[in-house]
């Protein structure tokens, strides 16, 4: 069975059923089906194979998902791109995908205005409406295997150049299993999505799965803390998903007890560590909503492990055990498996993990060994088995040949009242090589000394994971996905 399978049945059994809901719109399961066959009929009538990839450069809206799903019913790979991306990125993906076809969305056209990659055609979201409100649905239905190409997403490019993850039918239907089993998704869940389609975690934690039981998915173009507490209401969700960041903006509105939130049952939260007092304030907050930590990459889909409400206080800063049918260790520089307690790079393997990165084999040989996803991150295993994040491997500080994690430091710094977020990174040092710097955001109204900040640190941190120098910041530099850009934080190697 595919996505486009399940839909199909969904369509057939519960045409009626609210599949989507954008603003004052929804769209049935019945039309989603048949705006899907209308995607999939325009491209077919043009000429488009297997193999083929459409971009999908689109804003959170109801058109998103019917395009989506409607690439991968005509056969073809479709490609969601990065909104957030300057134009020399957005060029770059387009180039190297070479994808045929784009869908974009017209408020956003500046963005791509400047490509030089030649698609042989481009559809705006007028085009879309177009074709949604035309009667041509007459496609082909063609054979799809499971190993097929269904989604194209390139990386972040946290660490450099973004990679174009390959995933597979098998990799999508299987990820809808493992988390809407994960969450106990059901078709009676309304999950509210404020973050972006294009990333992973919007369109393949939350979206996919919810439709894959049958359940409605409530789209908001993006996060906006009074609007977002609004339509959480309004809308009845039952499931909400957001980064540290955006919980922290929540909590801190005076009048967010105001809010009857009687049908949610689900905060889940991901990208970056979550502190022990921002996880007991959103519990205290909301004490009938559980709360559960999920962690996984684009290159599995993304699928690894989760942190369920029992533990989320009693293990902070975990994210949890393996998901089902997934498989997680952790190895040394020689590959060889690390004791519990001790720090190694976490792998994953499962049928999640990507089929590997387009037209790059070299990588992709690195990436994976023996079926096992080289994730990249840093972690260990506590002896309950549960596993806790340490950091990325580039982003590892070595201090005169001391190894230090700067989420460790991070979440002393997240322990100071005054700070609002903090990142800590790498910089050149004469003797050591590296050290640590801080970089803070104060709450509003609050500020303290650099010395008050390192001398906290003293008090909870050996003295050489102590940053060196601190510097304020009004605002830490992020992805799309809330991942803060730490590469844009080091300075800059000079070359001679």
């Amino acid at each position: 069975m595919l996505m486009t399978n399940i839909i199909e049945e969904h369509a057939s059994k519960q045409p009626s059923k609210e599949a989507i809901v954008f603003e004052n719109k929804t769209m049935t399961f019945g039309e989603l089906f048949e705006n899907a066959k209308k995607v999939a009929a325009y491209l077919q009538h043009k000429g488009y194979k297997k193999g083929d990839i459409i971009a999908q450069f689109m804003l959170n809206t109801d058109l998103f998902l019917p395009v989506y799903l409607g690439v991968k019913l005509a056969g073809l790979t479709v490609m969601p791109v990065n909104t957030k991306l300057a134009p020399p990125e957005v060029d770059y993906i387009f180039q190297h995908s070479e994808a045929k076809v784009l869908f974009y969305d017209e408020k956003i056209e500046e963005i791509i205005k400047p490509t030089t990659h030649t698609f042989d055609q481009v559809i705006s979201t007028s085009k879309i409406l177009e074709i949604l409100h035309g009667n041509q649905t007459d496609f082909t239905k063609v054979p799809i295997e499971q190993d097929q190409t269904a989604v194209v997403m390139y990386t972040s490019g946290t660490t450099g150049k973004p990679k174009g993850v390959m995933l597979s039918h098998y990799n999508m239907i299987e990820t809808a299993k493992i988390w809407s089993d994960s969450m106990n998704i059901t078709n009676q869940d309304r999950t509210y999505i404020c973050t972006p389609l294009f990333h992973c975690a919007g369109l393949h934690v939350f979206a996919m799965p919810t439709l894959y039981k049958g359940g409605t998915v409530v789209i908001e173009e993006a996060f906006s803390p009074d609007r977002t507490l609004k339509n959480l209401e309004k809308t009845e969700a039952t499931i909400f998903f957001g980064v540290p960041a955006m919980y922290t903006i929540i909590l801190n509105k005076p009048e967010i007890r105001q809010y009857n939130f009687q049908n949610l049952r689900l905060f889940c939260y991901g990208a970056a560590p979550m502190p022990y007092e921002l996880v007991k304030k959103l519990k205290d907050t909301f004490p009938k909503v559980k709360v559960q930590n999920l962690y996984g990459q684009t290159e599995n889909t993304p699928a690894a492990s989760s942190l369920t409400d029992e533990y989320a206080l009693e293990k902070i800063g975990s994210v949890g055990k393996p998901l089902k049918n997934t498989q997680i260790k952790l190895v040394d520089a020689n590959g060889e498996e690390v004791p519990v307690g001790e720090v190694g790079e976490i792998c994953v393997k499962g049928p999640q993990v990507m089929k590997g990165y387009l037209k790059n084999p070299e990588e992709t040989a690195r990436t994976i060994q023996d079926g096992w996803l080289y994730s990249g991150d840093l972690g260990k295993f506590d002896e309950e088995g549960f596993l806790y994040i340490v950091d990325r491997k580039k982003d590892m500080i070595i201090r005169g040949g001391e190894n230090i994690y700067p989420v460790e430091v991070e979440e002393v710094l997240y322990q100071i009242p005054e700070i609002l977020e903090a990142a800590v990174v790498g910089v050149p040092h004469e003797v050591y090589g590296e050290v640590p710097k801080a970089y803070v955001v104060f709450k509003e109204g609050k500020s303290l000394t650099s010395e008050e900040i390192i001398n906290y640190c003293f008090t909870k941190l050996a003295k050489y994971k102590v940053p060196v120098e601190i510097e304020e910041l009004k605002q830490l530099p992020r992805n799309a996905s809330g991942k803060v850009l730490k590469h844009t934080l080091r300075p800059k190697k000079e070359t001679v």
